[in-house]
């Protein structure tokens, strides 16, 4: 068997078959092997969780994506309110090194909501990982917020380290597991709240379909579940609708009311048209004349294009973008702005041509290369869409590096 093959079989991860072998190169180093086929072959259980390990990733910070933590708090409050003495049950995978568990208890316990209120569970394949996620340490790097007060009420400082309350600790139960292995029927509708944010970008088409029918079995009814941004489409393929909560990427088995989550004040939107990739669950506003467009530099046009895009004004969004092109012909987040529209509005030939141009003209613009890769894989062209997820994967890690070094300044 190639690498490749058991690697993915094992943990459903799309690697690349070079990723692949410079694993397997890695570990026979390490064993001071030289036959790959005889490594592959006589591979015992202990080495082949060795070798999974160098292919796993588990990077993430805490409070990544504040406001999903945001609306986690909202979402528990009320649900508390509703039904004041159930216990609200929460699962986060993969949990990484505990960063996105600890980030929701921390918010949990900010927003007053008791602890016995809630039970958080944390699933991670890496046991490495786990075995991190349990110490409760972490260096300087866990910390990326601009906003690090919460640093401050959590975590005491240990030489470089940081290290999380006991009683944080306490509150999240931490296991190992693989989601592509699970079996999810005897804890069907277990979960009010499930985070399964940035994995789906590194499966297939099968993998990420077999995946979110787990995830939906484990949610309950009424529940909402998080996603990474360029996740919001395949979920929206495979039997869930989007909720209008700018910036937490949030959704809900589709056909069910949208959960009541209290929004009192809407939070600050990241970058231009964060927009979810599917119709909006609510029916679509009557149509009227697209908003007037002022004369404005290029920036202030997308920043209107990205709030009517939001608001459903497909068309003043779209007429927006257009004026912004005018002004600056280049400007590759118009096109992935139109693209965003037209896959709203069920033209996803449409949508790729925009996107594409946004790719052409921004080469690491990761939100255009993600949807592209969806497209691809929808259109059965898995070569293509395992090419654009590798060029993702890389901007997402670049990214990931240059916001690391400008902590450590």
């Amino acid at each position: 068997m190639k690498a490749r093959d058991l690697l993915q079989r094992e943990t459903g991860l799309d690697l690349t078959a070079q990723a692949a072998e410079r694993a397997v190169a890695e570990r026979m180093a390490q064993l001071d092997q030289t036959d790959a086929a005889a490594y592959l072959r006589n591979i015992a259980p202990d080495e082949l969780k060795a070798l999974i390990e160098l292919v796993v990733v588990p990077e993430s910070w805490m409070f990544r994506d504040p406001e999903a933590f945001a609306a986690v708090s909202r979402f528990v409050r009320e649900r508390l309110t509703q039904e004041p003495t159930r216990l609200v049950r929460i699962l986060s995978i993969p949990c990484a090194g505990g960063e996105e568990p600890y980030s929701i208890a921390m918010a949990l316990q900010d927003a007053g909501v008791p602890r016995s209120a809630t039970l958080i569970e944390a699933i991670d394949l890496s046991e490495v990982a786990i075995a991190r996620a349990r110490r409760g340490r972490y260096t300087k790097n866990a910390f990326r917020s601009a906003d690090l007060a919460f640093r401050d009420r959590h975590f005491t400082p240990d030489g470089l380290d940081y290290q999380i309350s006991q009683g944080l600790r306490e509150q999240v139960n931490f296991s190992q597991g693989n989601l592509v292995a699970l079996d999810p029927s005897a804890n069907a509708g277990r979960y009010d709240i499930v985070f399964c944010r940035n994995l789906l970008i590194y499966f297939d088409a099968a993998t990420t379909a077999s995946a979110i029918a787990k995830l939906r079995l484990l949610l309950a009814d009424d529940g909402i579940l998080f996603a990474g941004y360029a996740e919001v489409p395949a979920f929206c393929s495979n039997g869930f609708a989007a909720l209008r909560m700018p910036g937490a990427f949030a959704l809900q088995k589709e056909g069910r009311a949208a959960p009541r989550v209290a929004d009192p004040v809407a939070p600050a939107r990241p970058k231009a048209v964060r927009a979810r990739a599917a119709p909006p669950a609510a029916s679509p506003a009557p149509k009227k004349p697209p908003a007037p467009i002022a004369p404005a530099d290029p920036a202030q046009l997308l920043a209107q294009a990205a709030r009517l895009a939001d608001q459903g004004d497909y068309s003043g969004a779209a007429g927006a973008c257009h004026a912004a092109l005018v002004l600056q012909p280049n400007a590759a987040e118009a096109y992935f702005i139109l693209g965003m529209v037209s896959e709203c509005q069920n033209k996803s030939g449409e949508a790729g041509h925009y996107w594409r141009r946004c790719v052409y003209l921004q080469p690491d613009h990761y939100e255009a290369l993600c949807h592209l890769s969806l497209l691809a894989e929808q259109g059965g062209n898995a070569a293509l869409a395992a090419t654009l997820k590798q060029r993702a994967a890389r901007v997402y890690q670049r990214r990931d590096e240059g916001t690391t070094r400008k902590q450590a300044r």
